[in-house]
């Protein structure tokens, strides 16, 4: 039944060559799904080939065989000119030879229909993976897929937030997606990579899905533990309580209030958003206030509607400084508090300079080490566990948060919650931005927080919060 529809597709050498690119592609797309089926998990390479790679040689290959046919048959019309038969196809469904051959093509067709379709949505799926978006391009996006994965956000998918839900922005991250594979291919690609806000969508798409601005959340007690740099590595407590705020009633208040539904803030801002120029404050009632520093803009500015990410503008990408990860680690019980210096020479190891996290791990060993052997002997030898684990733990702390193949380190990518480390709430909250009639935004330290006890061993607050 098949054989007069398969001859005719190996008459020509170009169809033969598209037959055999289709038939192999697919063969291989049916098998490793059904490896995928039965549980085995080859990685982001893998899926590229199943979902992508193949189905574009089947493309290829189905787009021979006509082509392959109509050159076949130009070149017998070409040898017999006064044939009509010969330049165009007769589909006479009187003949039972053609009426096979049309169904052996329609099945043929719905069972490519089928595999393709089913490539196209897992080859979508593979896209939208954060194995995709984190280690295919391993290099330049090794400290973005590591800090994700050690965030708050560590369960939310890449796409979620780089492209959210919609066609259009899934072909626009897509068509920018080639330029990135070009510049990987070519290691033409900047070092450290660009942070790129100018092509991430607006907070109400994406953050906003999840979380709710404008709820009331009123105060939270931030209570932070830190450690001296002491022999005896005293713990210390920091409380802060924060006035997150929200809507309560009709007003909003604290750090919140900025996304009131009534309340909207523009700015005038360089390319990264470091340096605020004009403020725009439009209030509940309609009036507008506008707050300028005097000073003009160097190059393009643009103007922007104040969101989320103004602020949390690192919400699933934080390089945390050695001082407050070997905080944690102690914090934790993974180091040892007993050691005698531990915090400053912990600190002081991860502050150096390496060229490889393998280079790191090595040198921090030894440091740490041989600091121990040579100043705490006794420790050194009755802690020798405690030791190990130390190091091990500042390795881990250094690959986390540290690539020197990317130039990439805890203050690389400036965070503009807070204050202390980046001038983050200080771009406006500044007392430079000032109205014609002199008011200026306030720089009150009570407007977004109360500090209640600041590295103090035993602080009363908690004291009385935990008898």
């Amino acid at each position: 039944m098949a054989r007069p529809f398969f001859a005719a597709l190996i008459r020509s050498p170009v169809s033969l060559i598209g037959t055999a690119l289709a038939a192999t592609s697919l063969t291989l797309i049916l098998a490793l799904f059904a490896i995928e089926v039965v549980g085995f998990e080859g990685g982001a390479y893998l899926g590229i080939l199943t979902y992508l790679i193949l189905p574009a040689i089947c493309i290829v290959g189905l787009l021979l065989i006509p082509l392959g046919i109509h050159r076949q048959r130009l070149q017998a019309a070409s040898r017999t000119p006064d044939d009509p038969k010969a330049r165009f196809p007769v589909i006479d469904m009187n003949s039972e030879q053609t009426r096979r051959s049309i169904v052996v093509f329609l099945v043929l067709t719905m069972i490519i229909t089928v595999v393709l379709a089913t490539a196209t949505y897992k080859g979508v799926e593979v896209m939208e993976s954060d194995a995709f978006c984190g280690t295919v391009c391993h290099t330049p996006m090794q400290p973005e897929h590591t800090a994700h994965q050690h965030s708050p956000h560590a369960r939310v998918r890449c796409a979620d937030c780089h492209i959210g839900p919609g066609a259009d922005w899934f072909v626009k991250s897509k068509l920018s997606g080639a330029w990135q594979l070009i510049a990987v291919s070519l290691d033409i690609f900047p070092r450290p990579i660009h942070t790129p806000i100018e092509n991430l969508r607006p907070a109400r798409d994406t953050c906003e899905q999840c979380h709710w601005p404008t709820k009331f959340v009123g105060d939270r007690l931030n209570v932070k533990t830190v450690y001296a740099d002491d022999e005896a590595n005293t713990e210390l407590k920091t409380a802060v309580l924060l006035k997150v705020g929200g809507v309560s009633g009709r007003e909003a208040s604290g750090i919140h209030w900025h996304v009131d539904p009534g309340v909207q803030i523009r700015y005038q801002s360089d390319a990264d958003r470091m340096k605020i120029y004009d403020v725009e404050l439009t209030r509940p009632d309609g009036t507008v206030h506008l707050y300028r520093t005097g000073e003009q803009p160097e190059g393009e500015a643009e103007w922007r509607v104040m969101d989320c990410v103004d602020c949390h503008n690192r919400p699933a990408h934080r390089y945390k400084s050695p001082d407050e990860e070997v905080n944690a680690a102690m914090a934790d019980g993974r180091i040892d508090t007993s050691l005698p210096f531990i915090k400053r020479e912990g600190v002081k190891a991860l502050e150096a300079s390496y060229d490889s996290h393998e280079q790191a791990r090595g040198a921090i060993a030894e440091t740490i080490r041989a600091y121990y052997a040579d100043t705490w002997p006794d420790v050194a030898a009755k802690q020798a566990d405690a030791v190990a684990q130390a190091v091990d733990v500042l390795g881990d702390i250094y690959a986390a948060n540290i690539f020197p193949t990317m130039q990439v380190r805890w203050d690389t990518y400036p965070e503009h919650i807070g204050h202390q480390d980046s001038p983050g709430c200080f771009r406006c909250h500044d007392r430079k931005h000032k109205t014609e009639a002199g008011e200026s935004i306030s720089r009150s330290c009570s407007t977004c927080h109360t500090v209640l006890a600041e590295e103090e061993a035993d602080p009363e607050i908690l004291q009385a919060l935990n008898p």
